[in-house]
């Protein structure tokens, strides 16, 4: 696929030159195109250096990017020979001038194409899409803030994970991206690094309205925008970086506020950010970078036309899509929403992820309590802190109290219906250790980064195999071991065909009464016949 996009794109370019064999120079680097495999590449930004540098030799390609290399080799050399160049001023904010240093670092020129295709698959990254830029393998390969890289450090991020290598250097390019990754893969933070190193860049070059939104970032659900908002304060600690939470459950009236005193991202739930907009006037013109978090989700909770009203708020953002799952109503979305959009992939989509231990047992409906209780009373099976995921806000609380008068545990229940404080204190004490059981609904099941959770248990199976995906991802964060306990019945056989193909993937026992369902069988003899037509 790649080879024929690059071939497409060289019979394209073949086509455009076409009695224009003398076209004038190119002014900015963002008008120059990509460079392709084997061509020379620009020493400033790493786009197609279609020009060589009368002063020194070096390939260019732009006036733009020849005024910066000259200031550079001026402004390092004790005693500058011949006159001052001329330095182009920009007067107006364009992706190029942003990217511009950045673009030097994070371009592929430094390795080999050998080099790219065996960092990509020893990382099983893949890649769609033209002129992407090769994964990186240290936060300082991409002349981040040294203040954002210290922070970094200082919360250990030590090294990019694989998702990372290639997000963060094609974002800082202005990428529209479709981002696919297992839970706990480090999505969160490939988005919000590249959109801190921008919008910096641009703050302190004070080419725009300092009070004016730069980013936002829409979630699904109030816990995850917290979780992305508190995660993007401290990558920006000490930076001129501020952010707003867009949510529920907080007054209108002091989120409004403290927009209108001037922040740089906005991290928000889609229906509150669009109450927002349509009572009180905000300018979005200036917001260059909009992420779609959990973007199944959206599509699965109806957030879709509070989404695309907000798209049409902007003028043209580079626009970010994350998902763990890729159904084909997000593929159909990604096309309609942005062109020339990169599809980076890691590992293996709409599985679980390999470090999570899935321990399926057939428990009949009545019998589930009972089954969990011996579990949370087990030394030997019960590893705190866990989470238990249940279908029903009611059903919820009810566990969680059932829970504390059978074992004794400190328990408590996350859902919709219950306040923000509240919601917040139980996922405090949590996290703190101060509580080792959470039942939940599966508002805690999407992008909620619960470091820690060492077990989940899926009290209910939910509606998907997806989201059997997401929840049981809590167990796992960053590539650490965890376990999930799976609960199933007769009750969930409109799960069974896909559930079990699933579980046969990823090499997890099944049990005997789930394989031996008239609903497991069937599909799987139906598609051996078929498979046996193919060949």
């Amino acid at each position: 696929m790649e080879k024929e996009n690059e071939i497409n794109f060289r019979e394209q370019l073949a086509e455009e030159s076409d009695g224009d064999e003398e076209s004038p120079i190119k002014d900015r680097s963002c008008d120059q195109r990509g460079a392709l495999q084997g061509e020379p590449r620009c020493v400033i930004c790493g786009r197609y250096g279609e020009y060589i540098c009368d002063e020194t030799d070096d390939d260019i390609c732009s006036k733009e990017c020849k005024q910066i290399l000259l200031k550079r080799i001026r402004s390092s050399s004790p005693k500058p020979i011949g006159p001052s160049p001329t330095v182009i001023k920009l007067t107006a904010l364009d992706e190029c001038v942003y990217v511009s240093d950045i673009m030097q670092q994070c371009s592929d020129s430094s390795l080999t194409s050998n080099q790219i295709d065996s960092l990509r698959n020893k990382n099983d990254i893949r890649v769609l899409g033209s002129s992407v830029p090769a994964p990186i393998v240290s936060f300082s390969d991409c002349n981040l803030p040294q203040k954002l890289q210290d922070n970094l450090e200082s919360l250990g991020y030590d090294i990019p994970t694989p998702i990372q290598m290639q997000v963060i250097p094609a974002a800082l390019l202005g990428r529209n991206l479709l981002v696919l990754a297992q839970t706990g893969s480090g999505k969160t933070a490939s988005y919000l690094i590249p959109i801190i190193s921008k919008c910096y860049t641009v703050r302190r070059q004070r080419l725009l309205d300092q009070k004016r939104p730069l980013a936002i970032v829409l979630a699904p659900t109030r816990e995850l925008c917290a979780q992305v908002e508190e995660q993007a304060k401290a990558f920006g600690k000490g930076l001129p970086f501020k952010t707003a939470l867009i949510v529920g459950g907080n007054p209108m009236a002091s989120q409004a506020y403290r927009v209108g005193k001037g922040i740089e991202l906005i991290v928000a739930t889609p229906g509150r950010l669009v109450d927002l907009l349509i009572k009180h006037e905000f300018e979005l013109d200036e917001v260059r970078t909009l992420v779609i978090d959990e973007v199944d989700c959206m599509l699965e909770k109806g957030f879709l036309d509070q989404v695309m009203q907000i798209v049409r708020a902007l003028s043209r953002p580079q626009i970010v899509m994350i998902s763990a799952t890729l159904p084909r109503e997000v593929e159909k979305l990604s096309k309609s929403m942005a062109e020339d959009i990169v599809v980076i992939t890691v590992g293996k989509v709409n599985r679980p992820s390999d470090t999570v231990r899935q321990v399926v047992i057939w428990v009949e409906t009545k019998e589930k309590k009972q089954k969990l209780f011996q579990i949370l009373k087990s030394e030997k099976h019960f590893k705190p802190p866990a989470v238990v995921f249940v279908g029903s806000r009611f059903g919820a609380d009810l566990l969680a109290e059932a829970i504390r008068v059978s074992t004794g545990l400190r328990a408590s229940s996350i859902h919709g219906e219950k306040g923000m404080r509240e919601r917040r204190e139980s996922l405090r004490m949590f996290l703190l250790g101060e509580m080792s059981v959470i039942v939940a609904t599966g508002v805690l099941g999407r992008g909620m980064d619960l470091m820690g959770v060492r077990q989940v248990i899926i009290f209910d199976m939910p509606n998907s195999v997806p989201e059997y995906v997401h929840l049981i991802g809590r167990a796992s964060r960053l590539g650490e071991a965890g376990e999930a306990i799976v609960f199933v019945n007769e009750e969930d056989k409109s799960l069974f065909k896909d559930f079990v193909r699933m579980l046969k993937q990823s090499g997890a026992i099944i049990p005997r009464e789930l394989a031996n369902s008239p609903h497991s069988q069937a599909s799987y003899q139906v598609g051996s016949r078929q498979k046996k037509r193919k060949r």
